[in-house]
């Protein structure tokens, strides 16, 4: 039985012996094979292993011949092995070395993980190196309303405390996913990355190699020539990472770049740039680059279409740029602006400072590259002499323009932003009688480039000239439009009053200024007018009698009228018009006339009113047709004074179209000057006196005592008095009463014909000389050897029209001046002839017709207190004698008792006159008696005839005066 049992044991133990070995030899034949595959999978990896070793080293050869010798050399990048994967997180690595995510294993398959990578600093090296971190590939995480990461981030900390700038306060996150290479370019040399995930899987990675430059060579960064501007980029804020400043910026010489360009710009940026140039209307521009501030979400283009350049809080919620008008963020905005692409316009601002604002979301993806702008300032600026008020509108006057002694002001067209629906003015306002001249010497019309808002319909941008002082639509100019208007270069716009008023509108709005672009000028004329400027005319004028009775005369001081596009002459007609019942005569004075020389003019001022030259010629109408007065075409040394013959005269300016610009226009000097009144009232009687051999000038007139006069005025009477041929005038003041002792309240003149100078001047203190005043002769008449009447002798009375003030009475004879024998003794036969019935005494040797004797009026010169010398005694007899025979006197003997004997001597005048017995001669009157009544009864007899005479003319007065005044 133990045998038994014992064989028992021993079989069970040969069952188990064999089932051990063959277990042992199946897990042996596991072994073998295991360590087989492991052994092809070590080659491959050997071989690739050398694979990358190879081009490790030559990247390696090609870098150490780029960096400097004092750079270490880089650290030969780690191998795949299973301890070097073991070690890819949390670490400090060398440049050049790659970097990927950490290796999935069972220890940290969906488990949260964290790791960072420091990049070994750079040991004696200078600071401005900078890190490129060239990402291959990364899916991090989800991004969330672009605000939040959700499962995973990655964050790339620019600089530590020991840098100059650092984000490492808020160094945002990137997550997402990116299949295409990202750079990213570091503000320093010192990068540190954090990498992060809740739940780490085979489905989270990233990838990146790193290398090193100098700042210098990172050419689109810092542009050409960085050494001459070591502040292109701007000034740095101490504390910051990305806020700067820019001063005097010029042409490329201030870069305004997003953080990290031309990489993609790290997040939960807030970054502001202060800009400042020298002179106004500061200009934000892009050159070349591209704009990308959230262009795109995530990369992928079906899921993530690529946004377009656009602006506004609703358009960019996320990442934007903002640009202020002004020097900090209380500026008007100009826009807030995001997209990818190439920005499609300018942003000028409206003074010298900018301020922009570039900010990022706390989270996004690993995209977007930022911005590149350069600032400079828009070319062709000038200053505007005038006031502003508000944005842009500005009062542009004449006295402001004076003070800068400039002839001409400028304006130019909006150049800078403005937001829609914005109005510019331009009030151009000259001083009373001024005109405003507007021109454009150049001008384009563009489309609207850069409109803030878009407009569909005709006309979004507009300029109009108003003739007005205000947007008067009834006084429009011109209207250009940016749709359908052509430009109008060097047309001048001319106001009809003292202003013009210009106003630019724009429904669109606009980033970079007008699409109406013009260079305006303005200047100002005087349009004094000196009398009533006639309608639809160039320049001529209407002086009326009864609204401007005297002042003075100029040519055109508005140049303007000399500009003459078509050549044609420049005419302008001055008409003085009065009524006989005011005055009945034009004095006009011409003072000087200035007329440029024509060079090379072939056209002499000999023959003034036939050479066509500049001239100036005074006509009047008669009897249907042109009398003329006078013409000037050259210089005259004095002044010259022309008198009408009626209640019209016309002076008219004449330029030769031809050379009118070149000569006059702006010319400051006046082409002409002249005086001018309207005189001889109806006081002062008829215009032309004589010939006759006597007669009086009696003033005031009889006949106009009757007028009313509307004003207390100063009078003008300029009398005729024409002299017959050969006879010589005499003339004498017979009564004069001036209620003044001053020559400016009375004031008599005789001129004679060509003379400037008066013969004779009467006043008030000189009367008693005036009745005894010298003989004119008929040479000085102007009449010796023509048979002609001479030109009439010219009384001028001046002083006040005042009834009852002034009163004269001027008595004039013409004389027959005997001539002289060859012996020198007077030719007495030369008294028988017609005319020359009475001998005159004294020594001048004239006569007088008979019927001139005894007519009440001394009609022979110089009488009074005439005195005989002894020696010219027994003459005088003679010449007495000789008048007795020619008046047939019967009572010789009484007569010659007398000193001298004159036409209305008492003893002529009180005897009769009886036929002479002389023959041949001419048989005179039977009786001519003078006086016929005793001395005291002609007293008594006149003094009686005086009361009548003074009753009659009060009682008429009476009756037809005040009916006449009613």
């Amino acid at each position: 039985m133990l045998c038994q049992e014992s064989k028992g044991v021993v079989n069970n133990l040969h069952k188990s012996r064999k089932v051990w070995i063959k277990a042992l030899f199946i897990i042996l034949v596991l072994n073998a094979h295991v360590l087989v595959v492991t052994s092809q999978q070590q080659q491959q990896q050997q071989h690739q292993h050398q694979h990358q070793q190879q081009q490790h080293q030559q990247q390696q050869q090609q870098q150490q011949q780029l960096l400097p010798t004092n750079l270490p050399s880089p650290q030969k990048r780690a191998g795949n092995t299973a301890d070097g994967a073991k070690d890819h997180c949390n670490k400090t690595v060398d440049i050049y070395e790659d970097i990927s995510s950490p290796e999935v294993t069972n220890l940290n398959r969906n488990r949260p993980l964290t790791c960072w990578y420091r990049f070994r600093s750079f040991r004696g090296a200078p600071r401005d190196w900078v890190l490129r971190l060239n990402f291959k590939k990364f899916k991090v995480g989800t991004l969330l309303n672009a605000t939040h990461c959700d499962g995973g981030y990655l964050q790339i900390v620019d600089g530590n405390a020991k840098t100059d700038v650092s984000n490492r306060r808020e160094p945002g996150q990137f997550c997402g996913e990116s299949e295409q290479p990202q750079t990213f370019i570091s503000e320093t040399s010192a990068v540190k990355i954090v990498f992060h995930t809740d739940n780490f899987t085979d489905q989270t990675y990233f990838a990146f190699d790193s290398g090193a430059e100098q700042q210098m060579e990172v050419f689109n960064r810092y542009g050409p020539h960085p050494e001459l501007y070591p502040n292109r980029r701007g000034e740095v804020v101490q504390g910051s990472y990305c806020e700067r400043e820019f001063r005097d910026c010029r042409l490329q010489t201030c870069y305004v770049q997003s953080p990290a360009y031309p990489g993609i710009y790290p997040r939960a940026l807030k970054c502001r740039y202060r800009l400042h140039t020298r002179l106004p209307f500061i200009k934000l521009y892009i050159q070349n680059e591209q704009f990308a501030v959230d262009g795109q979400r995530c990369e992928n283009i079906m899921t993530c279409p690529m946004k377009e350049i656009g602006s506004g809080s609703e358009h960019c919620p996320y990442d934007w740029l903002a640009v202020y008008d002004g020097r900090d963020e209380h500026a008007p905005p100009i826009g807030k602006f995001c997209g990818m692409g190439k920005f499609p316009f300018s942003i000028i601002g409206t003074s010298q400072h900018m301020y922009v604002e570039f900010v990022s979301s706390p989270a996004g993806p690993l995209l977007n590259t930022g911005f590149h702008f350069n600032v400079g300032n828009w070319p062709g600026h000038v200053e505007t002499v005038g006031t502003k008020h508000g944005a842009c509108d500005w009062l542009l006057s004449s006295d402001a323009l004076r003070a800068t002694s400039a002839s001409e002001g400028i304006f130019l067209s909006v150049a800078h932003w403005y937001p829609p629906n914005t109005s510019c003015s331009y009030h151009i306002q000259g001083n009373e009688d001024e005109v405003v001249r507007l021109y454009f010497p150049s001008f384009r019309i563009n489309r609207i480039e850069a409109p803030i808002i878009k407009h569909e319909e005709d006309c979004a941008e507009s300029l109009t000239i108003y003739d007005a002082n205000n947007p008067d639509p009834a006084r429009i100019i011109k209207t250009f439009c940016d749709t359908f208007s052509r430009p109008m270069e060097k047309i001048d716009f001319v106001s009809t009053g003292r202003s013009l008023y210009v106003k630019f509108l724009s429904k669109t709005g606009s980033y970079s200024g007008s699409s109406l672009y013009y260079w305006a000028h303005y200047d100002f004329f005087n349009n004094t007018k000196f009398g009533d400027p006639v309608p639809n005319t160039l320049c001529d004028e209407v002086f009326y009698a009864w609204k401007y009775s005297r002042g003075e005369l100029k040519s055109p001081r508005n140049t303007l009228i000399y500009k003459r596009a078509s050549g044609s002459d420049v005419r302008c007609q001055y008409k003085f018009i009065t009524d006989r019942r005011l005055f009945s005569r034009v004095v006009v004075e011409v003072t000087s006339v200035t007329f440029k020389e024509v060079p090379y003019s072939i056209n002499a001022c000999t023959r003034c009113h036939e050479e066509r030259v500049d001239k100036l010629i005074l006509w009047e109408e008669r009897d249907k047709s042109q009398n003329r007065l006078a013409c000037f075409c050259d210089n005259i040394p004095r002044p010259v004074r022309i008198i009408s013959s009626g209640d019209q005269m016309n002076l008219e300016l004449i330029i030769q179209g031809q050379h009118a610009t070149t000569s006059y226009f702006k010319n400051p000097n006046t082409l002409f000057e002249a005086n001018y009144e309207f005189a001889h009232g109806p006081i002062c009687g008829p215009i032309t006196l004589g010939p006759s051999p006597d007669g009086e000038l009696v003033f005031p007139y009889k006949n106009a005592l009757g007028f009313q006069l509307t004003e207390n005025r100063k009078e003008k009477c300029i009398w005729e008095l024409k002299v017959a041929a050969q006879r010589d005038l005499w003339l004498h003041l017979d009564k004069a009463r001036f209620a003044e002792r001053s020559c400016e309240h009375g004031r008599i003149e005789v001129y004679l014909a060509g003379r400037l100078e008066p013969r004779f001047i009467i006043c008030p203190e000189n009367v008693s000389l005036a009745r005894d005043l010298p003989i004119l002769s008929a040479a000085e008449l102007g009449a010796v050897e023509n048979e002609n009447e001479p030109l009439p002798v010219l009384i001028q009375y001046t002083g006040d029209s005042a009834i009852g003030k002034n009163a004269f009475k001027f008595v004039w004879t013409e004389l027959f001046h005997l001539p002289r024998n060859a012996d020198g003794t007077l030719a007495t036969s030369a008294m028988f002839k017609d005319s020359c019935d009475f001998y005159c005494p004294g020594d001048q040797h004239v006569c007088i017709p008979e019927y001139l004797l005894c007519n009440g009026v001394l009609n022979c010169p110089n009488v009074t207190g005439l005195r005989v010398v002894e020696s010219n005694i027994d003459k005088n007899y003679e010449y007495i004698e000789e008048n007795y025979l020619r008046t047939g006197l019967f009572d010789k003997e009484f007569l010659l008792n007398i000193e001298y004997l004159t036409d209305e001597s008492p003893e002529l005048c009180r005897t009769k006159y009886i036929p002479g017995s002389n023959p041949g001669q001419v048989e005179l009157p039977d009786v001519v008696e003078c006086f016929q009544f005793p001395v005291v009864q002609m007293v008594v007899a006149g003094i009686i005839v005086s009361t009548l005479i003074i009753l009659a003319f009060v009682i008429y007065c009476r009756l037809y005066g005040q009916k006449y005044y009613e």
